[in-house]
C-alpha cells in the first residue's frame, strides 16, 4: 500500500500538486487536511525545468531530496525563521517537489493552538507555510522522511483524487521567477486558504492575478 501511494506521486508537479489537495499530514498527534499548495519542476536538463524551484541549480545539500523518489519530505528554512514542509513528487532521480502552503487542523487542535499562539482563528493555525511547519512541529531533523511509511512521525495519507472543477488555480506567491507560472493550487471553499502576495522583485503586470 505505501508503494502504490507514493507512486501516486511520481508525476509531473501539476499533476502530484492536485492530487495532495485534501490529502492528511500527520506529525505525531497533530493533523492537517492540505487546502493550498504549490508546484515546483526541476533543473535546467530536467522535463519540467523551473527557475523559482530549489532544484534549479541541480543538486546540492539542501535540495537532495527533490532528487530522490516521490514521497519523501523536503523541509527547508525560510528566511532564518520558519520551516517549510514540501512533499517530493516525479520520477527518481528527477526533481520535483511541492509546497504545502496551508492546511485545515483536523487532530491535535489543542496542541496546534499552544504552538500558533498569534493565530486568531482555528482557520489561521495552518494557513501559510511557514505556519503549516509550526502547526505540525515539523523540525529539520524531518528532512527525508518517508511520507507513506505507516511508523514514521510524519506521514501523508492521500484521500481520493478531486474532481478538477473543485480546483483552483493561479500564479504561486512570493517568487521572483517564472511569477506568472500557474503553478498554485487551492480548495476555494475553505476558510484556511492564503491570500495571494505577488513578490516585489517580480515583474510587474497590469492586472493583480490569483485568488
Amino acid at each position: 500500500m505505501a508503494v502504490v501511494s507514493a507512486q501516486e506521486l511520481a508525476v509531473d508537479p501539476v499533476a502530484a500538486a492536485q492530487r495532495l489537495l485534501g490529502a492528511t499530514l500527520t506529525s505525531g498527534p497533530v493533523a492537517l487536511r492540505i487546502v493550498e499548495v504549490e508546484a515546483y519542476g526541476s533543473d535546467r536538463t530536467g522535463p519540467w525545468p523551473d527557475p523559482a524551484a530549489h532544484s534549479w541549480p541541480g543538486p546540492t545539500a539542501r535540495n537532495a531530496v527533490m532528487f530522490g523518489p516521490s514521497g519523501r519530505l523536503y523541509v527547508y528554512r525560510s528566511y532564518g525563521i520558519h520551516l517549510c514542509v514540501n512533499v517530493t513528487a516525479g520520477f527518481d532521480g528527477v526533481a520535483t517537489a511541492v509546497l504545502v502552503r496551508a492546511g485545515e487542523v483536523v487532530a491535535g487542535i489543542d496542541l496546534a493552538r499552544e504552538r500558533r499562539p498569534a493565530a486568531r482563528t482555528d482557520a489561521d493555525l495552518a494557513r501559510g507555510p511557514g505556519n503549516v511547519g509550526s502547526a505540525l512541529g515539523i523540525s529539520l531533523a524531518d528532512y527525508g522522511t518517508e511520507l507513506f511509511d505507516p511508523f514514521a512521525e510524519v506521514r501523508l495519507e492521500l484521500g481520493p483524487p478531486l474532481p478538477r472543477a473543485e480546483i483552483s488555480a493561479g500564479p504561486r506567491v512570493g517568487v521572483r521567477l517564472a511569477a506568472e507560472v500557474p503553478w498554485r493550487f487551492w480548495l476555494p471553499d475553505s476558510p484556511a486558504v492564503s491570500a495571494y502576495r505577488r513578490s516585489p522583485r517580480a515583474p510587474s503586470v497590469d492586472q493583480p492575478l490569483g485568488r
